[in-house]
């Protein structure tokens, strides 16, 4: 289940790309290149300037040389790793025997692209990344302090796992799908229980369901996430309890 669509051209002007390449013209070359299809890119000449910019500045993606001086892109890219950061990377290096592939793989590189290479073997490798790390945060979602991951359908607020039934966990995704947007009673009743044309209304039905999943994600919560508008519908969003 998808918490947010989107087709590869509409996400590519948010798509924010770090190349870590100690070869100035090949880094300008790759920058260039990337700006030019709509992607944003920075460059970094050293490992720990790279490291420096990704903890300072949010990433969609690392293009990253193995051969780099000081800190080499295997070292760069497991200190990336156990930092916890998600940027996918694609790996660049000479090296094309397959241990060398299966180390750069195993320490976190989502790709890898052995040199000399084309430039539009480089960019069709950014593009599948991208596709990639669409789908995959098209799966989690986070508003504040409340996480949801789709694949999986288990939510977390403040750091604790909540449970849901399905029929709450269903109700969630679709006030998530309209985040900040009025989502009235009978949206609700066609996109979570499949009712269009139904003789009774399931206003009450709704109303009992989504008291039970606000008392679950809201009570105790500072930051209230779920909210009645009276006689319209309902709203997620966050607003700090007064």
């Amino acid at each position: 289940m998808c918490l947010v669509s989107a087709v590869e051209n509409a996400i590519l002007d948010r798509v924010k790309i770090l190349i870590i390449e100690d070869d100035g013209k090949t880094a300008q070359a790759i920058r260039r290149g990337l700006e030019s299809e709509g992607y944003e890119a920075a460059v970094a000449r050293t490992g720990e300037e790279g490291l420096s910019q990704l903890n300072s500045h949010a990433v969609d993606m690392v293009v990253l040389d193995w051969m780099l001086p000081g800190r080499d892109g295997i070292e760069v890219l497991r200190l990336l790793r156990a930092r916890g950061n998600k940027p996918a990377v694609l790996l660049l290096t000479a090296r094309d025997a397959v241990e060398d592939r299966v180390t750069g793989l195993d320490c976190g590189a989502d790709d890898y692209l052995v040199k000399p290479f084309a430039f539009a073997e480089l960019l069709a490798r950014v593009r599948a990344l991208s596709r990639r790390t669409n789908q995959e945060a098209d799966l989690r979602k986070q508003i504040g302090d409340l996480i949801i991951d789709a694949h999986s359908r288990r939510i977390w607020r403040a750091g604790k796992e909540i449970i849901l039934t399905l029929r709450e966990f269903d109700l969630l995704v679709c006030l998530v799908r309209y985040e900040g947007q009025i989502v009235t009673r009978q949206m609700l009743a066609r996109e979570v229980w499949r009712e269009t044309n139904r003789a009774t209304p399931l206003d009450n039905v709704i109303d009992v369901h989504l008291a039970h999943l606000r008392k679950k994600v809201d009570d105790g919560q500072p930051t209230k996430l779920i909210h009645t508008l009276r006689g319209v519908g309902f709203r997620l969003r966050e607003e700090t309890s007064t």
